[in-house]
């Protein structure tokens, strides 16, 4: 593969209209009229990050203001309608950041965590008004009778009985659902305790008991909306892949029409029509080129590491960047025809499918609800036939079942060893995104591998420096400083000294052409500057009658090896599969060990990969980084993506790496299966505890309260096995 020097940009990237529902699009236009531009930064890490891109965009003509947004690594411009987005993307490279346009209209709606404020809103009251009952409790359990009694009993009833109808909503609402479709979740026990606990409590305050559980029925309440948001912060992170996707997708294209430029929106682009590309624009359509040379990176589509030469005749896709001339494209499909979009129903398609696989305690919960009911109702008959008709005896010992044997622990079970296994895996650099990914990364079987941006940085250098003369070396330094095509980089970098070469100009599509002591000096591709192509990553520099070719190899990503080997050591297979050209994948392959590797890959074909070896019953954990893996990385059973990946690439996978070395990928594995077994250890606990707990209920010797104490008791236990982790 040859190098072309070009003026490198990163890709300018949004959405297509055409995929956006009408009110987001409404949302699009309104902030393109606006002159609000969102950028996506996938490289931001840290505060000096946050003041450099806003003070370097800043400063810019015509920008108002700049905000960037450190967890969503993202930055949103307010600027003169004739600032370009290119210019934004430009600026921000020259600051060493990678920027991609998205569609602040289109992502709004998966910003928003509504449910994690309400249950953090719910949960606080439950906790106020916990420690406010207890308080009142502790004065009844010391002594005070009669009138004293009653009135600390009417006070905690007048604190509990509003906390647990409207801290206890989520719980209610999910039972009334199951209910309804004749299904028992594990909501409708724990409702019914909550209930049960405080309509008792509410008739012996009423008649003057000696005993209420307002304390159980608000303790209750706060342990199971800790439990749930828990579990909601697990999955909070994860939205959708397939409108991240969707986000990269162009609005609009440059149209030729009656020898006019007319900027229309991507929906009215049909087959047929001419569109116009200019350099660092994303191709709004599939097409073929009819006029105009230039080079097309396809990284993100394809993954292959280099761009390549586009001219006329040239099949082009949707999504792809136009590098360093202008090109005319004759559209062959626009919109939901394109390849790009094509490619988010696939992710679509593969979320939706894994959205199907049921955690541990889903599936311990489908067997778990009907017997607590049974319990529960076998003991109030049984007690009624044997008190003659005592409805008041019967219905307590009914309900210090229900508390007794309420699925507290078990709630608690998986959300607790995940928080305590996700906080170890993020000291490693490690970030869990699902509430399953633990489970599902604890099957795995076989690991796939993308190659470039995951086995590799995705930077070349140069292999064959020292085999060229000082003044070869010089000249080639000299030509490359002049480009900012990935080998020349690389070249100018690590070649030392430049020689004085004038009249330095690009040819699009070929290379750098200039002047070194009255002969021409070319550097770029073989077939134009006369060399000899090689059988691996090369660009080439002709000298007068003389020429020399600079071999190049992918930089391996720290720890690439450590971790390979660390998963073969666990028993996985490990393969690899890129749409890289095959020279430099099989020399990746050697160096890593990896005997089952596959180039070429284009992005379906990488998802039916994946989806084959499911069929064939493996668990598939997918590493990948580009837009080309998140179908791949969807599809698989569970997937990893870097940090430095593409905004679609990270939301499509279940765990996010996020620094550079990848060698924490084969701890993530064996912490993975640590977790499984700590998560079936507290389903032992919470079955011994009921196995102990449940006969002491059924003949009488548990008051509610006594239950709630114990049920308590028992989330505790199974919070302080999840901590065994660190």
């Amino acid at each position: 593969m040859t190098a072309l020097p070009r003026l490198e940009t990163t890709p300018s990237a949004c959405p297509a209209c055409a995929v956006v529902p009408s009110v987001q699009r409404l949302a699009a236009l309104s902030a393109a009229a606006s002159g609000r531009i969102m950028l996506s930064l996938p490289g931001v890490h840290c505060a000096a990050c946050i003041s450099t891109v806003e003070n370097g965009l800043a400063s810019l003509p015509g920008v108002r203001s700049a905000r960037v947004n450190l967890t969503l690594r993202r930055v949103s411009v307010d600027a003169e309608p004739n600032v370009l987005t290119e210019t934004l993307i430009l600026t921000l490279k020259r600051l060493g950041y990678e920027a991609h346009e998205l569609d602040a209209g289109l992502l709004s709606a998966t910003e928003t965590d509504r449910q994690g404020r309400d249950l953090l809103m719910r949960l606080g009251v439950a906790g106020f008004s916990m420690m406010n009952v207890m308080l009142l409790s502790v004065a009844v359990w010391s002594g005070a009778e009669d009138a004293t009694r009653d009135m600390f009993h009417w006070i905690s009833a007048a604190i509990a009985i509003p906390t647990v109808i409207f801290a206890g909503q989520p719980f209610f609402r999910s039972a009334w659902t199951s209910l309804k479709v004749g299904r028992l979740g594990m909501d409708v026990p724990i409702s019914l305790a909550i209930i049960l606990a405080s309509s008792i409590s509410l008739y012996e305050t009423a008649k003057g008991g000696h005993h209420a559980y307002f304390d159980a029925a608000v303790m209750l309440t706060f342990f199971l909306l800790a439990g749930r948001y828990l579990d909601h912060r697990t999955r909070a992170v994860a939205r959708s892949a397939a409108e991240e996707l969707a986000a990269l997708e162009v609005p609009r294209a440059t149209v030729l029409r009656g020898g006019m430029e007319l900027v229309l929106p991507i929906s009215q682009v049909s087959a047929g029509d001419l569109v116009l590309v200019r350099p660092g624009g994303r191709m709004p359509a599939d097409g073929v080129v009819t006029e105009g040379s230039s080079e097309v990176d396809r990284s993100l589509l394809t993954g292959e590491s280099l761009p390549v030469y586009a001219g006329p005749g040239t099949v082009i896709s949707a999504g792809e960047v136009n590098l360093t001339g202008p090109l005319t494209l004759r559209v062959t499909a626009a919109g939901k025809e394109s390849s790009l979009h094509r490619m988010a129903d696939l992710v679509a398609i593969a979320e939706s499918a894994k959205t199907r696989y049921t955690s541990l305690a889903d599936r311990a919960a489908r067997l778990y609800s009907p017997g607590v009911h049974l319990l529960s109702f076998g003991a109030f008959a049984v007690w009624m036939w044997i008190t003659g008709g005592d409805v008041r005896f019967a219905i307590n010992i009914s309900a210090a079942v229900l508390i007794i044997t309420c699925p507290c622990a078990l709630g608690l079970a998986v959300p607790a060893v995940v928080t305590a296994a996700s906080g170890k895996l993020f000291r490693k650099g490690l970030l869990i995104k699902h509430g399953t990914a633990l489970e599902r990364l604890a099957e795995v079987d076989t690991v796939v591998f993308d190659k470039t941006g995951t086995l590799t940085l995705g930077m070349p250098e140069p292999t064959n420096l020292q085999d060229h003369p000082a003044d070869v070396r010089a000249v080639a330094v000299a030509l490359a400083r002049a480009s900012s095509h990935p080998l020349a980089m690389a070249l100018a970098a690590g070649g030392g000294e430049a020689a004085e070469v004038s009249g330095i100009f690009e040819v699009p599509g070929y290379g750098i052409e200039g002047q070194w002591r009255g002969r021409r000096v070319r550097l770029g591709r073989a077939h134009w500057t006369g060399a000899e192509p090689l059988d691996v990553t090369a660009t080439y520099l002709s000298l007068g009658e003389a020429s020399h070719g600079f071999t190049f190899a992918d930089r391996l990503r720290p720890g690439a090896e450590a971790a390979v080997q660390a998963l073969a050591a666990q028993g996985k297979t490990v393969l690899l599969i890129s749409g890289d050209a095959e020279g430099a994948v099989r020399d990746l392959a050697q160096r890593l060990g990896i005997t089952d590797w596959t180039a070429g890959a284009l992005p379906a074909e990488k998802a039916a990969a994946v989806a084959q070896l499911s069929a064939q019953g493996h668990r598939v954990l997918m590493v990948g980084d580009g837009l080309n893996d998140t179908a791949a990385l969807a599809a698989a059973h569970v997937s990893i993506s870097p940090a430095s990946a593409l905004d679609a690439a990270r939301v499509a996978s279940d765990i996010v790496l996020l620094g550079q070395d990848i060698a924490p990928i084969g701890d993530a594995a064996r912490i993975a299966a640590q977790a499984t077994r700590r998560i079936k250890e507290n389903f032992a606990i919470s079955i011994l505890y009921n196995v102990v707990a449940v006969p002491l209920a059924l003949v009488g010797l548990a008051t509610p309260l006594a239950a709630a104490l114990a049920m308590s008791l028992s989330s505790i236990t199974v919070s302080l096995n999840a901590l065994r982790l660190k």
